[in-house]
């Protein structure tokens, strides 16, 4: 061969040898890649190609599949009463993915979840039509209904849970919206997505979870908790030091109580019955800011709550003295998650202990199958049992002959506190309304709430935990109770 033949066949030797360098970098390395990627529509095409498994409360599924026309994606999402469960699914749309449990449980949802390789398999020898798995839920019908009629028109958010167990019984964000206006590909779903999301009162913004707010009086147990815990107080019907006026630290101003209570050396009981700002702010003071803190962490603030959907980290501050008493009476930059609220009620009313939150309680092959079931898992202890039921015996006195008396429930103990949290400039805003609680029946404690209420129609010297908060708490736990 002559020299000008044999560069021609080296050059073309390598040009295959290049070929099947690229084949098989394309079809072996960055094959999961190309599959993936947001770009390549045969994967959404295929997504989309059948129907989608389903989300089930109570033994029910809140969602659905249609058939679409007039696309190449065959299905898509329906929701049955999408406002109310929205909080809890999250979206699923062919042009703008997924959130929530739609999003983080996609592979079962669509079928295509390792988990699901043998009934994938099974279908291509019987012919049978792929369809998704299914996703089991925590949630009770009953109570996220109650949750809902309760907010109504006002903005807030509530959040439920079982003590006993983590399970997340009612997730409600309000206003709120629904899913299938947007769930296709089409100019009418852009709009419609495009007009929730520049609607002032942010309907896709899912406060039980990812707003936090000044906590306000409620947070006040906490504060307890750290006085029983540290030793600071041991017997909570004995006397505090807690003078009045008393006056914030390294500052001339008095740290003022909401009428005529009192509060001067009230004890703990007293003081939470009545929402004693002097005696908490003292106590949050007189145990500095990192005993707070290490208090407020127990609980799990200052931290994302994952349950699976991330729930923001509820913040309680490294601070100087007087903003440290703010805090400690839940002002300040103090603020937290309905969720977080929740968590800290559910840890009194199971003696101390604090249980991971949950909503996923089954994950279900198409045939129905179980092939995961949650085992429910303990996040800390921040209490003993006996400081636990201490601070249970001065909730249980703020609903009995205090502040929280609209959260009562005929032959049901209920433990409470309200709180009537300060925003804007200068308390420039009106306050938000909470109220955390729980209810004990001989069983022990099946539920344990947290309500936000913000009421921007209301009278400012309306708006009062007991008042907007506590009726809602009442009904979702009243709604848990009757359905057990």
């Amino acid at each position: 061969m002559n020299k000008p033949l044999r560069r021609i066949a080296i050059f073309c030797g390598v040009l295959v040898l290049a070929l099947l360098v690229r084949d098989n970098w394309l079809q072996y390395v960055r094959a999961d890649e190309l599959n993936n990627h947001k770009h390549n529509r045969r994967v959404q095409i295929e997504r989309y190609a059948h129907e989608r498994g389903n989300i089930i409360v109570d033994g029910n599924p809140v969602t659905g599949s249609v058939e679409t026309t007039g696309s190449d994606f065959k299905y898509k999402r329906v929701w049955k009463d999408g406002p109310l469960w929205a909080p809890v699914t999250g979206y699923s749309s062919q042009a703008f993915d997924a959130s929530q449990l739609e999003s983080l449980e996609d592979g079962i949802l669509t079928g295509n979840d390792d988990q699901l390789f043998f009934d994938r398999t099974l279908s291509m020898f019987t012919g049978e039509k792929k369809t998704g798995g299914n996703i089991v839920t925590t949630l009770n019908g009953a109570a996220q209904r109650a949750a809902f009629k309760g907010l109504g028109s006002k903005k807030g958010a509530v959040a439920a849970i079982d003590p006993q167990t983590g399970a997340i019984l009612a997730l409600a964000s309000t206003p709120s919206y629904d899913p299938s206006v947007f769930a296709g590909n089409s100019l009418k779903d852009s709009d419609a997505r495009q007009k929730l999301l520049k609607d002032k009162d942010k309907p896709m913004l899912n406060r039980a979870l990812r707003e936090t707010y000044p906590p306000g009086s409620t947070f006040k147990v906490v504060t307890a908790a750290a006085a029983l815990e540290n030793g600071l107080y041991d017997d909570i019907d004995a006397k505090t030091d807690s003078p009045l006026p008393w006056t914030l630290p390294q500052t001339t101003v008095p740290l003022k109580n909401e009428g005529n209570i009192p509060c001067e050396n009230a004890s703990l009981r007293e003081a939470l019955r009545w929402s004693c700002n002097s005696v908490f702010g003292k106590v949050s003071d007189d145990l500095g800011n990192e005993k707070m803190i290490e208090q407020t962490e127990k609980f799990g603030f200052n931290k994302e709550i994952f349950t699976p959907v991330r729930a923001d980290a509820s913040i309680y501050p490294k601070d100087n003295r007087p903003q440290n008493a703010m805090a400690g009476i839940g002002q300040a930059s103090n603020r937290t998650t309905p969720l977080q609220m929740a968590m800290v009620a559910s840890a009194i009313a199971n003696d101390g202990k604090l249980m991971q939150p949950y909503m996923v309680a089954e994950r279900q092959a198409p045939n129905l199958d179980v092939i995961y079931t949650h085992e429910k898992e303990q996040l800390g202890q921040p209490l003993s049992g006996e400081n636990a039921q201490k601070v249970q015996q001065m909730m249980e006195t703020v609903v009995s002959e205090g502040t929280g008396t609209n959260a009562r429930i005929d032959g049901v103990t209920v433990g409470g506190k309200t709180g009537t949290a300060q925003h804007g400039l200068n308390n420039s805003e009106k306050p938000y309304a909470w109220f955390i609680s729980y209810a004990r029946t001989d069983s022990g404690s099946p539920v344990a709430v947290a309500v936000v209420v913000e009421d921007g129609n209301a009278n400012r010297d309306d708006i009062s935990g007991g008042g907007l908060a506590a009726p809602i708490a009442r009904n979702v736990m009243k709604a848990v109770i009757d359905s057990k």
